[in-house]
């Protein structure tokens, strides 16, 4: 395949693997060290990339949020916040939603070509809407990130998002943290769904880095490539 971004997938789940609970409201699944640990993660990358449903139903910012590390990205050349991108099938994403308002860095919708039209209509003005293929193709998403100049690409979400990535063998590094307690809720939504992983039984990832945050911990593994470095 052609050059691509290296791959980070970032998680928080349950103990039973869950990154939400079926409520209308947010399950705060982490914890505020935790959270300053992602964002010293997202000041570290060029892009950080979500599905439709994430920013439809978490009306995400995807900020660096802490001063100094936006300070640092700038003095080093860089936007204070790293590239926000998108994947959606049809374009139907509100143009006022935070991923698009907030923030001076830019945004990159990648869209599958039956909703091109539609996505270039809404979002045009304050997004790039790129024609991803029919259906959308992550290897070329990939390939257009990494010639914008992307190298480090934090993949945050959600589940169908994971398990797409993943059933494509398209992830370097995985940090999953999990939390202290149960979800128990099958119509709740997990870290990833079914799917064909390359990385079973015969396949195992390696574990990089293990790290007690306050009551969650973080595992932090290598696949592919990266497993053997």
């Amino acid at each position: 395949m052609p050059d691509r971004p290296y791959v980070l997938l970032s998680f928080a789940a349950s103990l039973d693997g869950y990154i939400d609970d079926a409520s209308d409201r947010r399950l705060m699944v982490s914890n505020d060290a935790d959270l300053d640990r992602v964002d010293e993660v997202r000041a570290g990358c060029d892009a950080i990339l979500v599905g439709a449903a994430t920013v439809r139903g978490d009306n995400p910012r995807l900020l660096v949020r802490s001063e100094r590390r936006r300070a640092e990205r700038v003095a080093d050349g860089r936007p204070d916040s790293p590239l926000k991108v998108v994947l959606t099938g049809g374009g139907d994403l509100d143009p006022a939603s935070a991923f698009f308002t907030a923030g001076t860095c830019g945004k990159v919708v990648y869209c599958a070509a039956g909703g091109v039209d539609r996505a270039e209509q809404r979002l045009g003005a304050v997004a790039d809407v790129v024609d991803a293929g029919e259906p959308l193709d992550l290897e070329r998403v990939l390939a257009d990130l990494h010639a914008r100049g992307v190298r480090r690409l934090m993949v945050e979400g959600g589940g169908r998002v994971h398990t797409w990535f993943l059933t494509a063998g398209l992830v370097d590094e995985i940090h999953a943290v999990v939390a202290p307690f149960f979800v128990g809720d099958p119509a709740a939504p997990r870290f990833v769904g079914p799917g064909g992983f390359p990385y079973g039984p015969d396949r195992r990832m390696r574990l990089a880095e293990t790290r007690r945050i306050g009551d969650v911990v973080l595992l932090r593994y290598l696949l592919g490539p990266s497993a053997g470095a």
